[in-house]
Parts: structure tokens; C-alpha cells; sequence
């Protein structure tokens, strides 16, 4: 039985992976990859632009899971260089939670979660699936050529923030504190609304910088987003038929 497989993405460098058409509102794209029906929004940067275009994406098309893909900056002791790929295992708020003497605190010190659902309880993190994770990883590492031979895949926590990192000092204390690999702005949000509506996510990003003193000369975000485009068509064609 045909899919319906939701894709997000924030801006058109990230997107374009596949031919569709844009729809009467020009909000979503739509069309076919094999058997399997693809629609896919541009949000927007931020949290509030991807937790508004999550929401609608599933309310309109209930989609059997969604894919939110694009750029990510690595962070230093992650091993990944430009180019390569990150898959989230969890997607973690990054600065929502309780500034204290004392330091940054998470929003368990609070108390009161951002979702609850049943007994579980959501405070800054928002596991991903893990099938659909393992089911990326072992496509991008089985097929012969979906990457430059260069590139690197690796899972690991993300963190999302609104403001994005421009010190070493801040990448150093953000990795350390999520034991994380990547940084983002809109990921979260979108973990977010598919807890919500019990929608399974991946998250896939291709890495355009190490997160460091901001260097936009170091950047390539080209690379990053083409390779990401690649990885997710392969994903796309092979690991879900």
C-alpha cells in the first residue's frame, strides 16, 4: 500500500530533491517517487515557522511519518566535517529552560513539560524514531555510491536553538551538556508536533560548518545541502519500498 511520506525542509537551497508540483497555495509541493505519494513545505527558519508547517502538513495529509531535512553545523569532538551526514537519534531543546547564579538549567528543574502524553512526560528532548534512523543508516552504508566516497554518516543527538552558536565557547558547552553532534533551528520543533500528533520523524542534515568562532568563509552550504538531497533520495527510493 502506497506511503504518504511528509517532507520538511526551511529554505528552497535545502529542498528540490525530487519533481513536484507546487500546489494552488503555494505552500506544498506534491507528486510521486515510485509508489509512494511525497509532500513536501519549505517552513521557514525557526521553531515557530517549522512547528506552524509540521502542524499543517499533518492536519492536511496525515502522513505515514515525516522527514525533516537540510543544513546543520557539527559540533567540534563530533568527527563530522563538511559534507557529511548526520541522523538524529533525539532532537533536544537547546535554550528553552531556566537561567539561574548558577548557570543554565533544563526545563525539568521547572517542572512542567512542554507535552505529556499518557505518562510520558517531554521536557527538552523528543526521541526519534528509531526504525526509521536505523533504516537510513543501513541504506547510506549499503548502497555503492548514494555520497562522495569522502563523506561520513553518523547518528547522534541534535540540538535545536534560536540562537544559532557563534562561539567556541557556546559549541563547547552545548555539546557537552547534550552530548550532542549537531545544531540546528527548526528540528525540535517539528519532533515536537509529530510527539504530539504520534507521528514517527527522521531528521536527516547534511553538515555545512563546524560549529566554532562564526567564519562563514569556512561554510559550505552547497555541499551540505546537495549531499543531504542525495542521502534522502536514496532513503527515499530504496530503504521504504
Amino acid at each position: 500500500m502506497p506511503l504518504t511520506i511528509g517532507l520538511i525542509s526551511a529554505t528552497k537551497i535545502e529542498g528540490g530533491i525530487v519533481n513536484l508540483k507546487e500546489s494552488k497555495s503555494g505552500y506544498f509541493y506534491t507528486g510521486k517517487l515510485g509508489k509512494n505519494n511525497i509532500v513536501h513545505v519549505f517552513s521557514g527558519i525557526g521553531k515557530t515557522n517549522a512547528s506552524h508547517a509540521a502542524t499543517l502538513l499533518i492536519e492536511k495529509f496525515s502522513p505515514s511519518f515525516i522527514i525533516n531535512f537540510g543544513i546543520g553545523g557539527a559540533y567540534p569532538s563530533s568527527g563530522l566535517k563538511t559534507g557529511d551526514i548526520a541522523i538524529a537519534t533525539k532532537e533536544i531543546y537547546g535554550d528553552e529552560g531556566l537561567l539561574l547564579k548558577d548557570g543554565f538549567h533544563t526545563a525539568d528543574v521547572i517542572g512542567i513539560p512542554f507535552l505529556k502524553k499518557g505518562r510520558k512526560k517531554y521536557f527538552n528532548e523528543f526521541p526519534l524514531d528509531k526504525k526509521l534512523a536505523g533504516k537510513a543508516i543501513k541504506c547510506f552504508r549499503l548502497t555503492p555510491d548514494p555520497l562522495p566516497l569522502t563523506s561520513k554518516i553518523k547518528s547522534g543527538a541534535f540540538v535545536t536553538v534560536s540562537a544559532a552558536t557563534g562561539t567556541n565557547k557556546r559549541a563547547e558547552e552545548l555539546e557537552k551538556r547534550f552530548n550532542a553532534i549537531c545544531e540546528n533551528m527548526e528540528g525540535a520543533a517539528v519532533a515536537h508536533v509529530c510527539a504530539m500528533y504520534g507521528i514517527p520523524m527522521l531528521e536527516i542534515r547534511g553538515i555545512s560548518n563546524i560549529v566554532e568562532n562564526r567564519d562563514k568563509k569556512k561554510w559550505d552550504i552547497k555541499t551540505a545541502a546537495e549531499n543531504c538531497r542525495r542521502a534522502l533520495v536514496e532513503f527515499l527510493s530504496n530503504a521504504i519500498i
